[in-house]
Formats: C-alpha cells, sequence, structure tokens
C-alpha cells in the first residue's frame, strides 16, 4: 500500500484543559476545556477513524487486529503507540504512571505507559515537575502525610524545542502555559500523587491513588536527559531525541522538497508547522498543520514538499 492513512483526531475535555488546541491548531474543540487532543490513537477511549482512501472509516484499533500487513505484521496484542496533543491550560495532577508487567498484573491492562513530551510552546516561565527528591517509599509516603510538596518534588524550567523522557515510575506533572506533544505507549493508567486540593464542577475533589502510586514510583528517582542527534537529508533536517525498545521519536524539519524512503513497519506523523505536499508513486497528498497520518509499511519512496515541521515516531 503506498498512500498515507489521515486520521480524524478524538478531544477529551480535562478540568486543566483550555482553547489552545483550537487557537494553535484550528481544531473544531468541543469546550473551552479540551486538554487533550488524540492524533494517532488505537486506545478504546478513543480511536482515531481513518479519512482518505480505501480504509476510510475504519478505526486504528480495528486495522491493527484485522490488517496487520499494513503494519509489517508488527507483533503485539494492541497497536503500541498513542500520540496527543496536550493543552495545559493549568497545572496537571502530580502523577505517575506503572510498567508493563504492574499493568499487567494488577490492572489487567496490556501495557504500562513510558512517555515523553515535545513543548510544542509554553508561556514564560512555565516549568515542569519531574521526579521527587527522597531515597525510600517510606520518607516519600512520610512527606506525603505532613503535606511537604514543596519539597518533595523536582521542578524545572522549559522553553518551547525542549524534548523530556518519562520512564514509567517516574513522578511527573505538565504545568500551566504549556502545548506539548505526547509520544506514549498505548496505555490510560495513571496514578495520582497530589492535585493542588482543587474540585471539579460537582465540588469534589478528584481521587488519589497514593497506595498504587508508591509501589511504581522509583527509589530514588534519576533524571533521564537526553541528547539529541542530528542529520540532513536533502532539504529535511532530522533529529532523533529518542531511540528504545518502547519507541523512537524523531523531528523532521523540511525546507524544499526531499526523496525520503518509509523503510519501517510504520511511521507516525504529526504536522506541528507548516503546511505542504507528500507524493507517492500512487498520488499527490496535502498536508496542514495539525494533521495526524500514518505512512504504512511498504510505502516505500515518498516525496516531502513545503516548509513543515513534524514529529515522527515508529517503534
Amino acid at each position: 500500500m503506498s498512500e498515507p492513512m489521515f486520521l480524524r483526531p478524538v478531544f477529551h475535555e480535562r478540568i486543566w484543559g483550555g482553547t489552545r488546541l483550537r487557537e494553535a491548531f484550528g481544531y473544531e474543540i468541543p469546550s473551552d476545556h479540551t486538554g487533550e487532543c488524540w492524533g494517532i490513537s488505537a486506545h478504546p477511549h478513543g480511536k482515531s477513524i481513518v479519512d482518505n482512501g480505501k480504509y476510510a472509516g475504519f478505526d486504528l484499533s480495528e486495522l491493527w487486529q484485522n490488517h496487520r500487513y499494513l503494519f509489517g505484521h508488527a507483533q503485539g496484542d494492541v497497536f503500541p503507540l498513542l500520540t496527543k496533543i496536550l493543552d495545559c491550560d493549568q497545572d496537571l495532577s502530580i502523577q505517575v504512571h506503572p510498567d508493563d508487567a504492574f499493568a499487567r498484573s494488577v490492572e489487567n491492562e496490556a501495557a504500562g505507559k513510558t512517555e515523553c513530551w515535545y513543548i510544542i510552546d509554553c508561556d514564560p516561565g512555565a516549568e515542569i515537575v519531574y521526579g521527587h527528591t527522597v531515597n525510600s517509599k517510606e520518607e516519600f509516603q512520610q512527606k506525603c502525610r505532613q503535606r511537604e510538596w514543596g519539597t518533595l518534588f523536582q521542578r524545572f524550567p522549559i522553553q518551547p524545542g525542549d524534548f523530556f523522557y518519562v520512564p514509567s515510575g517516574t513522578v511527573h506533572a505538565l504545568c500551566k502555559g504549556t502545548l506539548v506533544l505526547e509520544t506514549q505507549q498505548t496505555s490510560d493508567i495513571t496514578y495520582r500523587v497530589y492535585d493542588y486540593d482543587r474540585v471539579d464542577e460537582r465540588g469534589q475533589k478528584r481521587e488519589l491513588h497514593l497506595e498504587k502510586a508508591v509501589e511504581v514510583i522509583r527509589f530514588p528517582h534519576q533524571n533521564h536527559w537526553v541528547t539529541p542527534s542530528t542529520h540532513v537529508d536533502q532539504s529535511t533536517r532530522i533529529t532523533t531525541y529518542i531511540e528504545n525498545e518502547f519507541f523512537t521519536v524523531q523531528k523532521w524539519q523540511t525546507q524544499g522538497r526531499s526523496w525520503l524512503v518509509q523503510d519501517r513497519n510504520f511511521l507516525l506523523i504529526s504536522v506541528l508547522r507548516g503546511q505542504g505536499k507528500l507524493t507517492t508513486k500512487d498520488g499527490v497528498y496535502p498536508f496542514f498543520k495539525g494533521h495526524h497520518l500514518i505512512l504504512p509499511h511498504g510505502l516505500g519512496h515518498f516525496q516531502i514538499e513545503g516548509k513543515t515541521e513534524w514529529i515522527v515516531s515508529f517503534v
């Protein structure tokens, strides 16, 4: 198959969401508290639908189960990756995700959640919570009981273009004023550690999950800073941020025209900036900022033309 599959995003309202997904990408969002665009997803909580071509109307989960040749006959019960764009109009809860083994044994889910963030944009002075300051489960529990939130969590300033790797077991939170592309394992398991004592529209505090959280948090915390590498292929500058058993994540910046080859099981693409044309042996496909698409197995050589910036991921 040599046509890209363009996907229809799924939107989720969140207590911390805003309107930036509409303002930045022109999406039709459900409300002024829209926190998440699931651009490429086969998760039951929001499945992407193909918008074009032979598989128009199919959802990604259906394609993974019944048309595995599109993905190079890759192994696994569930499609491995989920791509989101998050509008953090307010602080997200401070949270942690389990690894695969804990997710399977405790939650009966196929995968835990290792993720990574590309900071698309952020307000001046924006920051993230990344890690904690203690050495043991007991010390962590004690600081939680004493509500010593200010000394328990590590905070770091951020700027547009930053990239962070967040393995399972890492205490973390995106904070107010950030627009982020997240690449993650296909999982929606989150254990909240602290939620700033805020209440929802019914006046209720959101549930915390401290008991499970302390079972999956890594002690002591280890910072996982990334060292990007860059190479140029014709008119496309390719920056590789992370390459491991969960995912490879890259940024492709094109100014002009490049002939490239899709020789992976599949490529997931989110267009963050600009527009252009993608040409394969079977056709020409215009793309615009905010589009999410998959280049399937066997697509082969293709041409990118335009001035654009993509986040590209694969396994």
